[in-house]
């Protein structure tokens, strides 16, 4: 199956880059493997979209191994949409809204 292009809700953008800019006022390299490790997330959400099981109203989610982030997604026609970059301590679902 060919891979699929995937868009960020602009939301889900926001989310990674007020978390890029956190890692950065700590850590320069700890941003660089944030920004790495979600790349590759989306890469992979691409190639292999049903590879993470069902979540929260009918969307997926990667859990990135090294940081307390989830990528919350689903399949829309032409493209795999992320919806959020949900950082693990926040309210489940909060990004329902978006959907």
């Amino acid at each position: 199956m060919p891979s699929k292009p995937v868009g960020l809700h602009e939301e889900a953008l926001a989310e990674a880059q007020v978390a890029f800019e956190w890692y950065s006022a700590q850590n320069p390299a700890a941003a660089e493997a944030f920004i790495n490790e979600l790349d590759q997330a989306i890469e992979q959400i691409g190639r292999l979209p049903k590879l993470a099981g069902p979540y929260i109203s009918g969307t997926r989610r990667y859990v990135m191994r090294r940081f307390p982030f989830t990528v919350v997604y689903r399949e829309q026609e032409r493209i795999m949409e992320v919806v959020a970059i949900a950082h693990g301590r926040r309210k489940p679902g909060y990004w329902k809204e978006r959907l």
